[in-house]
């Protein structure tokens, strides 16, 4: 088959911009073919772009015979160009359907698509992950990253407006920025080095600049876990402000959620209904919950958690039957949190650190961060952690640290609250875990 090349043609609309009120004008689009029907005298190609779908309406024995001649070539995923008249229709679920001048086919696709693009047979997460790129095109993977885009999109703008700067800090790193053995190790021209868990350090050292600062970008964890909510790289929001504490930042918090979905629940109304979710707003403040009060209210309900140990999934489960929507849990056992975590001056076995908490999902990760060098070196020790490979971190101490405090949302599990999708890989384009490599 003889390939078309796109020429002069320019998109004029997507398909979503295809309405009745443009009734017998000619208009230009682009994108795949996600299904054929042909009914003998007439046939009808569904054309997707990233927008959607339209219905391209093609009478046989009423347009050129250059442009059916076309028609019998196309099969599903083809990449095409269609210039024709937009008619209105009540035949059609849109009121409209597009009867074709001419065609372009720019691309073929295999005869067999290894899922059905058209979402009415499922697949396993497995295959549909194997064929990612294809998969990707399904209305319901569309849906999600546009939910997603516009979640990340609201959450920029709230921080911008409240006068927090972007950064973007190394990926490479020579020390572990939280400690432990979920690290990735690297050969960085000779010396060891590691992909950054996270870029805390980095931001607590921005807060001596720039005040407040924020981060969007991958991360990564030797994640031995295999659950539908861990990954070996994720996204992750991190913010970081000068002259606060856990309270501010939690208060920060809140207010980042609420209007994130806020702004979803206004802009993405047509994705949710393709996903099947009924978002819900939620209301302002959060519960405050300290860990002390979650192990009395498990404790009722017959799991027995010594005062000190994490909480596991199976009693947040329970946990979450009394706060089934967003709330906080505080006060955590300082032994519990990373080295960097301000402990209570008169609880030291306490600290001034906190969880978002989704249901059973934990969402974030906060708390005051310490910013009194000898009592971080301190935790390093007690940690079981080296001084020495902080010494660059601990260095910045010397020159006016200022009280801060921060958290860090995963945007994949934000982004599995919004759309109600309970495995994170469906929310990830290309996801890494202790299995996956591929795509």
């Amino acid at each position: 088959m003889d390939l078309d090349s796109i020429g002069d043609w320019v998109r004029t609309q997507y398909t979503s911009d295809v309405t009745a009120d443009l009734d017998s004008t000619e208009v230009t689009l682009f994108g795949w073919v996600q299904e054929v029907r042909d009914l003998g005298g007439l046939r009808f190609i569904i054309l997707q772009d990233r927008q959607g779908t339209v219905q391209v309406t093609i009478p046989k024995k009423h347009i050129s015979p250059k442009v059916v001649a076309k028609s019998d070539l196309l099969q599903k995923r083809f990449s095409v160009g269609i210039r024709g008249k937009v008619k209105k229709t009540s035949q059609t679920t849109r009121g409209v359907e597009i009867v074709p001048i001419d065609i372009k086919i720019f691309n073929t696709a295999t005869e067999q698509l290894p899922i059905d693009i058209t979402g009415k047979t499922p697949a396993s997460i497995e295959v549909r992950l194997d064929a990612r790129p294809l998969d990707l095109t399904l209305d319901s993977s569309l849906a999600t990253f546009k939910i997603q885009h516009v979640a990340l999109q609201a959450i920029r703008s709230y921080l911008f407006d409240k006068g927090f700067i972007e950064a973007h800090s190394p990926r490479i790193i020579a020390s572990a920025t939280e400690g432990g053995a979920e690290l990735f190790g690297i050969d960085y021209f000779g010396q060891k080095a590691y992909l950054a868990q996270s870029p805390q350090l980095y931001k607590e050292q921005l807060t001596m600049s720039f005040e407040k600062v924020f981060e969007v970008g991958p991360f990564f964890r030797a994640e031995e876990s295999h659950t539908r909510r861990h990954l070996s790289e994720f996204t992750s929001v991190d913010v970081e402000m000068a002259f606060a504490d856990a309270k501010d930042v939690m208060l920060l918090l809140e207010e980042v959620i609420h209007y994130t979905f806020t702004i979803v629940y206004e802009k993405c109304q047509a994705e949710l209904t393709i996903l099947g979710h009924k978002l819900e707003i939620p209301e302002l403040p959060f519960v405050r919950l300290t860990y002390t009060q979650a192990l009395e209210d498990l404790k009722r309900q017959g799991i027995v958690i010594p005062w000190g140990e994490d909480i596991p999934t199976d009693a947040l489960r329970a946990l979450c039957k009394l706060y089934p929507y967003f709330y906080f849990i505080t006060d955590w056992p300082t032994h519990a949190k990373a080295f960097y975590i301000k402990p209570y001056t008169a609880h030291p076995e306490m600290s001034e650190g906190f969880d978002l908490m989704f249901g059973y999902i934990e969402l974030t990760s906060g708390g005051t961060r310490i910013c009194a060098k000898n009592q971080l070196i301190e935790r390093l020790k007690e940690k079981g952690l080296n001084p020495d490979s902080f010494k660059m971190h601990l260095q910045a101490f010397d020159y006016g640290m200022p009280p801060h405090a921060g958290w860090a949302i995963g945007l994949e599990r934000l982004t599995m609250i919004l759309t109600g999708i309970e495995n994170i890989r469906e929310v990830t384009l290309y996801p890494r875990d202790r299995v996956r490599l591929t795509p």
